[in-house]
């Protein structure tokens, strides 16, 4: 199996293993006290990996390449927070849910956007080099979105600000800054770009295995929150098809060519759960749901693009319109 078959269907590993993993949840309640340190490492390698595939060194073409870059930053850091603002309008009032759909529609992915980008005939060269400057935005920005446009004193309230900043250093921080002195050591000899090519087919697997190990410890949270996820599932089935349509607009009006609107389709398409959920893990008690929502989030979306592949490159963008 080729790495790009691997990505293309991996929705239907991690679906697999979920079903196994509430399948055992149920059969033995005692999973449901899994300590977070069998977790952690998993995700903290799951996060080196993928942020080995986010190529730091293309930062600069990124602003080489002004009327696409500045295209994209509109799209995802003004019109997508309007829109998850209007959305999340229609969940429950619980701030638990709307705080976790805000948080993970929020923030743009920077490696299933370059694999969805390749795989739709988009422009993935455009995708490389914006992918660091999407990361470091997201991370800079997504506290102040929580805070302004969403209720985050309640979520401030339930914090425990320590655990917070330390999964947030130790799980995101870390993991980036290793990923980037690897790349800049790989840079200077071709054969070490093997390492990086090969650390490309662990966050399949890794996260295979993260969501396996969260839906056997939260079986009992799925049980709980069963109800609201129909609405949940609507809204991040909503927000792929209003981004798409909305990212078509927006190319249009900025006078990109089609392989550079798809790779803006794409990029609104895809969210970033991988830089989330570290940060849901660490909730304190009260607010499992999130994690619940964001692993589902990223099944939605892991469907969502299955379609997109199909619709983006052949009815949305076709190359002859």
């Amino acid at each position: 199996m080729s790495r790009e078959s691997l990505e293309r269907h991996q929705v239907w590993l991690y679906l697999a293993v979920i079903s196994l993993g509430l399948a055992l949840g149920l059969q033995f309640p005692a999973l449901a006290g899994l300590p977070d340190w069998v977790l952690w490492p998993v995700l903290g390698l799951l996060l080196f990996a993928t942020f080995t595939q986010v190529p730091m060194e293309h930062l600069g073409r990124a602003f080489v390449d002004a009327r696409f870059t500045r295209t994209l930053l509109i799209a995802n850091f003004v019109l997508v927070p309007a829109l998850v603002w209007l959305l999340v309008q229609f969940l429950p009032d619980d701030p638990v849910i709307r705080l976790a759909v805000a948080a993970v529609l929020l923030v743009p992915c920077t490696d299933w956007f370059i694999s969805f980008t390749h795989l739709g005939r988009g422009d993935t060269a455009r995708a490389i080099a914006a992918s660091p400057l999407l990361l470091f935005a997201q991370i800079l920005l997504l506290p102040l979105y929580l805070v302004v446009l969403f209720d985050g004193e309640v979520f401030a309230d339930g914090l425990e600000t320590g655990r917070l900043v330390g999964v947030f250093v130790g799980l995101i921080i870390v993991p980036l800054v290793l990923a980037a002195v690897l790349e800049h050591w790989a840079a200077g000899r071709a054969e070490r770009g093997a390492i990086i090519a090969r650390l490309g087919w662990l966050p399949v697997p890794l996260l295979a295995l993260v969501v396996f190990l969260i839906a056997a410890s939260q079986v009992q949270v799925v049980v709980q929150w069963f109800p609201a996820m129909g609405t949940v599932t609507a809204v991040f089935v909503a927000y792929l098809v209003i981004t798409a349509l909305a990212g078509r607009w927006l190319a249009r009006r900025a006078g990109l060519g089609i392989p550079a609107s798809r790779t803006l389709v794409f990029s609104l398409g895809t969210r970033n759960s991988f830089v989330v959920l570290p940060l849901a893990l660490a909730l304190p008690a009260g607010w499992e749901a999130a994690v619940v929502v964001i692993v589902l989030q990223s099944l939605v979306e892991l469907l969502g693009m299955a379609l997109y592949l199909r619709w983006v490159p052949a009815r949305l963008l076709p190359d002859k319109p």
